[in-house]
């Protein structure tokens, strides 16, 4: 089978559905299938093997300036074509990449108005590309590159696919006009659509509403991950409780909640026995660094300074080794997270976890009993679950495995690839092709 995977870099950020994209389009070439990941906006930022393809469409700079300066739009592409090369997207990504919604409003926007929006002539080299090629299959990342579909289905006889991973966040934090115009856009997109594919039930039946479909007609494909150098996790020290977050350093990620809970779950240790530290790692943007700043003041203020550490991002080795040196992790978002790959990567080293009960967290914790649910945004909550594990560490130590064999039996790239080929596979546009 032929599949073009039109992914989306974000900028400097190693992101969930950059992760997530890429981590498939690798298992499915490991199937022995022909596969494009296609990079949108900027070139994609992995933690493992990149199998994206060099040349990046939709260039994310070039649109910004031709929001900007709308006369760049008329410029002949050959003039402005450099603006799209990698080492130029990549570099200017470290130092001037902004991923708010409120500043990219307009942006997002033109791009889901396609054909009749200001980035037409932006589109014709991918939809060109894509039609010599002729792929069997093209999937979307996101709906909010939806606007491209309808040009797909006037080019090509290929089935198309839309993944749904929290865009809805984004573009609910738009100003308006921004946030109107782009939820009634996606219902008239949904038509160019052959089907659209969730990471979970409970964001499925959230963006249901907003694509006017029903939720039963979006199929769920968990999330997996790539097993290669996670080992099972080393019996942990009893002197000391290290409880971790692993992800990007934003106020929606929850860590402020979470320094709360570590601050409540200390003045419940009356002894001081054991240690109780926080170690927090991911990637943190230039915006957010006045925000990892009042974390810093508030566990200063909570009187824990000195059992706090903030160790940057990591690298895949370096990620499994932290994660293999926490009692428990914990991201307590405050939004609806659809994903959850932390939880799986915390898992496939034997560590329980923590989490909100939203989004896809209770049909992960339901499906392997590999931790603990509080309310979302509170810390009290937080704090008694993580208390329950630091003071119950069979339980913990039980949760751990349990998590660990769910994902070596489920939760892994070899399974969400064979569960989306099958989903490929049966598309009319796609059987059609076969006849």
């Amino acid at each position: 089978m032929k599949i073009a995977y039109i992914t989306a870099g974000a900028g400097g950020t190693i992101c969930g559905n950059c992760l997530r994209d890429n981590t498939l389009a690798r298992a499915l070439i490991d199937l022995g299938h022909e596969v494009q990941l296609i990079p949108t906006y900027t070139p994609i930022r992995t933690d493992e093997q990149d199998v994206s393809s060099r040349r990046v469409f939709l260039g994310g700079l070039k649109i910004y300036l031709q929001q900007v300066l709308p006369a760049l739009r008329f410029v002949p592409r050959p003039l402005s074509g450099f603006l799209d090369r990698p080492e130029l997207l990549r570099w200017i990504s470290r130092f001037a990449v902004s991923t708010r919604p409120e500043e990219l409003g307009a942006m997002t926007v033109g791009v889901l108005e396609g054909e009749t929006g200001p980035y037409r002539r932006e589109f014709d080299p991918l939809v060109d590309s894509l039609a010599a090629w002729q792929p069997d299959v093209v999937h979307i990342t996101n709906s909010m590159l939806a606007g491209v579909a309808p040009m797909l289905k006037k080019r090509l006889r290929s089935a198309v696919v839309c993944s749904l991973q929290g865009e809805d966040l984004f573009l609910s934090s738009m100003p308006s006009p921004y946030r109107e115009r782009a939820f009634a856009l996606l219902p008239e997109l949904a038509a160019s659509m052959d089907v659209f594919v969730s990471p979970s039930r409970a964001h499925a039946e959230e963006m249901a509403g907003h694509l006017a479909v029903h939720p039963d007609k979006v199929p769920v494909v968990h999330s997996g991950i790539d097993l290669v150098g996670y080992a099972g996790r080393q019996r942990r020290a009893v002197d000391e409780f290290v409880v971790g977050y692993l992800a990007r350093v934003a106020p929606e990620k929850g860590l402020r909640t979470l320094a709360n809970a570590v601050a409540k779950l200390r003045a419940m240790n009356t002894f001081g026995r054991p240690r109780i530290r926080l170690r927090v790692a991911g990637w943190l943007s230039p915006e957010h660094r006045s925000f990892l700043a009042d974390v810093e003041r508030q566990v200063q203020d909570a009187g824990f300074a000195e059992d706090f550490e903030y160790v940057g991002e990591v690298d895949r080795e370096q990620k499994i080794a932290f994660l293999n040196g926490l009692d428990v992790l914990s991201v307590p978002t405050s939004y609806g997270a659809p994903k959850g790959l932390y939880v799986m990567e915390a898992w496939a080293c034997g560590v329980p976890v923590v989490q909100p009960r939203i989004g896809v967290f209770p049909e992960l914790i339901d499906a392997t009993g590999g931790g603990l649910l509080c309310e979302p945004g509170d810390a009290a909550d937080l704090a008694k679950n993580l208390e329950m594990l630091m003071t119950s560490p069979e339980m913990a130590e039980e949760m751990g495995t349990l998590g660990r064999r769910k994902v070596q039996d489920y939760f892994h790239s070899k399974r969400m690839a064979g569960q989306m080929l099958t989903l490929y596979e049966n598309l009319t546009p796609y059987r059609e092709r076969r006849l």
